[in-house]
């Protein structure tokens, strides 16, 4: 994307999502900690979103990519999830997500669990179709 037109870094600027949620003891595994597979919904739902934002397409996930866990997240820490489209090819998209961890009665707050995500727009019939960035003629 070295040819990028300023419509479209602007729309993967405004692609950028942001979630926060709450660890709640419903959430959390034998270790008082959020369930790996419940923070991976979270992403994908937030990166969905970001997706959606920039194409006003139908999109589906089609991989999940190298999910770095850095922290844990125990219950009663306030969660961040930041989603943005980082990549746009013909038929596939990529985001970046990262989520931050805070406490809740301080100022700390670190960078806990990394990811990349990829994403295809699909037709009615669910069948990959190219991708049509919003606003882009």
């Amino acid at each position: 994307m070295t040819a990028m037109s300023k419509d479209i870094r602007a729309s993967l600027e405004q692609s950028r999502t942001s979630v926060t949620k709450l660890v709640f003891p419903n959430t959390t595994n034998h270790h008082g900690t959020l369930f790996g597979g419940t923070l991976m919904q979270w992403m994908d739902e937030v990166a969905f979103i970001a997706c959606t934002r920039l194409l006003r397409q139908k999109v589906v996930t089609v991989s999940m990519d190298k999910i770095d866990f850095k922290t844990p997240l125990p219950e009663g820490t306030i969660v961040e999830l930041i989603a943005k489209v980082v990549h746009v090819g013909t038929t596939s998209l990529g985001v970046r997500v990262q989520v931050f961890k805070e406490n809740m009665y301080d100022d700390e707050r670190e960078l806990a669990v990394t990811g990349h995500l990829t994403f295809v727009a699909v037709s009615e019939a669910r069948k990959p179709i190219p991708l049509s960035i919003h606003g882009d003629g």
